[in-house]
């Protein structure tokens, strides 16, 4: 089971370099893009997963995956949110939620997501 969650780890890793969101005309953002304390965090998450894989500590290696998937999902609140609140200068909230759409999700979320619950899965199985 190790190599699953090291395979779910390369996934979360790899994931943070490609591209999770995009801007029209400035394009697409990883999660260094986006923002330098969130792609820190996904990265020392991820170092406090690969310390629980090592040692055979599937209580820890499940902590820190779910600490990963609850990052991931206060991150894309926290893009919903800034975008929204980005055009809040408009007059009418119709007009601040077209615009805000145009911020768009990229298939980076899913090999993050992927790679969590990949060491989530294997990690609450019985270790060889």
């Amino acid at each position: 089971m190790k190599n699953i969650q090291l395979l779910g780890l390369i996934l979360v890793v790899a994931g943070s370099f490609l591209p999770l969101v995009h801007i029209p005309v400035i394009g697409n953002w990883n999660y260094w893009k986006l923002d330098h304390f969130l792609a820190i965090a996904c990265w020392v998450l991820t170092a406090g997963t690969l310390f629980g894989i090592v040692n055979n500590s599937p209580k820890i290696t499940r902590i820190f995956a779910f600490l990963l998937v609850v990052l991931f999902l206060f991150t894309l609140s926290a893009v919903k949110f800034q975008a929204s609140q980005y055009f809040s200068f408009m007059p009418f909230t119709s007009w601040q939620d077209k615009l805000a759409g145009i911020v768009q999700l990229k298939w980076g979320w899913i090999v993050e997501f992927l790679g969590a619950f990949i060491i989530i899965f294997a990690s609450g199985r019985k270790n060889d």
